[in-house]
């Protein structure tokens, strides 16, 4: 008895499999795309009923080695290896404090292993109209993440802002806090962070300001298709003097390669801007996009 149930997983592998329901699946795993591969499993055990077993045996097999060779990289990797990002570069139609055509560029890092992630943004809007500008943002972001359980982790954030054009020259901004993926399935995830906050801004009437703020965000990530996804972010710091909410929507459709087409539209909102300045900002962004 003990020998068949060591025997068992061989048998299962070298069942009798239909040859084209075994090609079929040969061909997804292959290509190495757990979505195609469970699709394919799905189809194949109702097409051959009789090695369903053998069929999904072959399948799990596949992920387990999957699994496992994932693991084993992100534990042999050093500081520089695993970082993954895109390039943006593109314009934008502003309305609200300036309504101009101007170009854009962002820079998004990441790097992840079993407990760590890392997330980098760089970004700069830059317009000039008749010799003078009328545009002028620009955003260093950067945020470590710490997963202490599958879906949870504690997070640290530090950002730097300039946008004389929304009412401040300098904004600092400091934040520890919790995390949790509420979800967290093939094609869509979605983020949630809140905690603590210390913001400085130097706004152009000359007025400073330093004060706790609570701050939230989410980043939802949809994937529609194989070549068209969607995504929105948000983010809020809730003081008691100027409060600040942005929102960015974006859809994303890759081209060739690596490289893709990206519309998107952003929302900055701000509670008490500077005299002569509006509470709100909006942008409309068409760039193309190289993921690397």
């Amino acid at each position: 008895m003990r020998a068949l149930l060591l025997l068992s997983p061989l048998l299962l592998a070298n069942a009798d499999i239909p040859g084209p329901v075994k090609a079929m699946l040969d061909a997804a795993i292959a290509a190495g795309n757990p979505s195609e591969v469970a699709i394919v499993e799905k189809y194949a055990r109702s097409a051959a009923p009789d090695s369903a077993d053998a069929i999904s045996h072959i399948a799990n097999s596949w992920r387990t080695e999957r699994e496992n060779a994932r693991l084993a990289k992100l534990r042999a990797a050093g500081p520089w290896e695993l970082w993954t990002g895109n390039a943006e570069v593109g314009g934008y139609l502003t309305t609200g404090n300036t309504d101009n055509i101007g170009v854009s560029g962002a820079l998004n890092l990441q790097r992840e292993t079993l407990r760590w992630r890392h997330k980098l943004r760089l970004a700069a809007d830059y317009q000039e109209s008749l010799g003078l500008v009328s545009r002028e943002h620009y955003l260093a972001a950067y945020e470590p993440n710490f997963k202490f359980s599958p879906r949870g982790y504690v997070y640290g954030a530090a950002q730097y802002e300039s946008d004389r054009f929304l009412g401040y020259y300098d904004r600092y901004s400091a934040s520890l806090g919790a995390g949790y993926n509420a979800i967290k399935q093939d094609g869509v995830t979605l983020d949630v962070e809140l905690g603590p906050a210390f913001r400085h801004t130097e706004f152009t009437d000359s007025t400073i300001e330093s004060s706790m703020a609570a701050r939230g965000s989410l980043d939802f990530d949809l994937k529609l298709s194989n070549a068209v996804s969607f995504s929105q972010d948000a983010s809020a710091y809730v003081q008691r003097a100027n409060s600040t909410v942005s929102s960015t929507t974006a859809l994303n459709a890759k081209l060739i390669g690596p490289l893709a087409a990206k519309l998107s539209y952003s929302v900055q909102y701000e509670s008490m801007p500077p005299i002569g300045r509006v509470s709100t900002d909006t942008t409309s962004r068409a760039a193309l996009v190289y993921s690397f």
